[in-house]
């Protein structure tokens, strides 16, 4: 990190429960030249990276459903989200986490995820690099249900459905995930749906 402009002068732990929450302390010269004293919060919950799964034959594509309490708490009356298969990267690389939490998720073990670009989602507040990913599939590749694991206190719905049905409920509000939705945009400017 090299930024003559910015010159940090503490960081304090709020919270290390979850992730850890810094409330960082720093000079910042701003283009008129003047230096200002900011705070910030910054929330560190690692790298991840999602994938969207397509079928271009039958025009399908695979999401999840599960419980977002981050959503219930602002405005999502279930709390349920509609979303990409996704996972936080832990010590692996993007491409081996993806293949890990595809399979976890929604049981479909796939070979040769494509990595499209990388990401970030809530600059403003959120460390996190998204690793975006888009792999063909088929019901050959499907090795048990998914659902996701246990240990991990993972709740997961598999849903199957044709590219048509997401991008109408991507426009109707039904899909309200970033991620998703930027997947879903990207399959259909490169046709993949």
């Amino acid at each position: 990190m090299h930024n003559e402009k910015v010159k940090i002068t503490g960081t304090e732990i709020l919270s290390n429960n979850w992730f850890t929450l810094k409330k960082i302390t720093y000079e910042y010269q701003k283009t008129n030249g003047i230096w200002q004293i900011q705070h910030r919060e910054a929330y560190d919950r690692g790298n991840g990276a999602v994938i969207l799964l397509y079928n271009t034959a039958r025009k399908t594509v695979i999401l999840t459903r599960q419980f977002r309490l981050p959503t219930f708490i602002n405005g999502n009356e279930t709390g349920m989200l509609i979303e990409a298969c996704a996972g936080l990267l832990d010590k692996d690389d993007p491409a081996a986490c993806i293949l890990r939490e595809t399979e976890e998720e929604t049981g479909y073990k796939i070979a040769n995820p494509h990595k499209i670009f990388e990401a970030y989602m809530s600059p403003g507040s959120v460390t996190e690099i998204l690793h975006f990913f888009v792999a063909a599939y088929d019901h050959t590749m499907k090795a048990h249900n998914g659902g996701g694991l246990e240990q991990e206190q993972e709740d997961i719905e598999v849903l199957e459905m044709e590219a048509s049905l997401a991008l109408e409920m991507m426009k109707d509000g039904r899909i309200k995930d970033a991620k998703t939705i930027i997947l879903l945009q990207y399959a259909v400017l490169h046709q993949l749906i």
